[in-house]
């Protein structure tokens, strides 16, 4: 944790502000281990291995703490970087661009290993927070530490630790596996001042019936409840079959008989996965596989969530032909 971190910091109890009172363990500008306390209501907070722990870990519902252990694993497994996170990113950040970022405080809801934390960090963000509620702050905090602008701090996204001070908040793939997707996307957003802006990246209801009907099932009623070595290791044959396909059918059409390859199944989607290697084309194949909540919203459903943030200057899109890009201005 660096100690500028304090002046964005609230108590997520009480909304008072948080102070240091002891620091036994430094590493450079980090502060490793810590005690933080509330100037209002006077609880404490950890800082374990340079994460600020702000969660209760121990009185998780259920289903938020079978999501945090599943993709806590996951994140701390697949920690790889692929030079294409750029782009992918910014497929779900649309209409945003990385110039956007310059010199805005930045909160991320939901930071897994901690990549897109250090994209922002690297496009010139004042200072970005990227917040978890799993073990996946250990890997991010890892990934970010030497970035002096980069913070990660383990959290619940409907408890967040913050003053309402953010010049954008975004949120990528982590809304639909919470227990209320609607609800943390209004705790995100609470924490964007007047005027900044906030961006969400979703599952879609439509075109993604397949998954509702066939593959929720099976995850819901078995992947997500087996341990996650052992998904590890069955989640290679479906992973294989989407290798082979996107590889020697998907990409090679796409290159060469567009008006051919536009009629196959899913296609913008998995050809876009077909620019990925074997690693990531599994990491993506677990993580559909592994989550116990996954909530896929209409469009119609996700325009109600800029409307209860009573948001302004809107833009929902439409993206690789199964998910919902959102982004817009706080009105209040």
């Amino acid at each position: 944790m660096k100690e500028k971190l304090l002046e964005l910091l609230a108590c997520p109890t009480c909304g008072g502000d948080i102070l240091m009172p002891y620091a036994s363990k430094y590493e450079n500008k980090e502060i490793i281990e810590a005690v933080l306390s509330c100037k209002k209501c006077s609880r404490e907070y950890k800082v374990e291995r340079g994460v600020p722990r702000f969660a209760n870990l121990d009185k998780l519902s259920q289903d938020k703490a079978e999501t945090a252990d599943n993709f806590g694993w996951q994140w701390n497994h697949f920690t790889q970087e692929d030079e294409k996170y750029n782009d992918q990113f910014l497929g779900w950040l649309q209409p945003v661009k990385p110039e956007f970022f310059k010199d805005k405080l930045v909160l991320e809801g939901g930071c897994g290993k901690g990549r897109h934390t250090s994209l922002a960090a690297h496009w010139g963000a004042k200072e970005v927070v990227g917040i978890d509620l799993s073990s996946a702050v250990e890997s991010a905090f890892q990934a970010t530490k030497h970035l002096p602008n980069a913070h990660i701090v383990q959290a619940d996204i409907f408890k967040l630790p913050f003053k309402k001070q953010f010049d954008y908040a975004f949120s990528v793939g982590v809304l639909h596996h919470t227990p209320d997707p609607k609800g943390a996307f209004i705790s995100l957003a609470g924490k964007v001042k007047k005027g900044g802006h906030i961006s969400a990246w979703i599952y879609g209801a439509e075109n993604n019936e397949w998954i509702t009907r066939f593959v929720d099932p099976i995850r819901t009623g078995f992947t997500s409840k087996i341990s996650q070595p052992t998904l590890l290791q069955l989640s290679k044959l479906p992973t294989l079959g989407v290798y082979l396909s996107t590889k020697l059918v998907y990409r090679p059409l796409n290159s060469l008989a567009k008006p051919i390859a536009k009629h196959l199944f899913y296609n913008e989607y998995l050809n876009h996965l077909g620019t990925f290697g074997w690693r990531e084309q599994h990491n993506i194949v677990f993580d559909h596989l592994v989550a116990p909540t996954a909530f896929y919203i209409s469009k119609a459903d996700f325009e109600t969530w800029w409307m209860e943030i009573e948001a302004t200057n809107v833009e929902i899109i439409w993206h690789n032909q199964n998910s919902w890009c959102g982004f817009g201005e706080i009105g209040k």
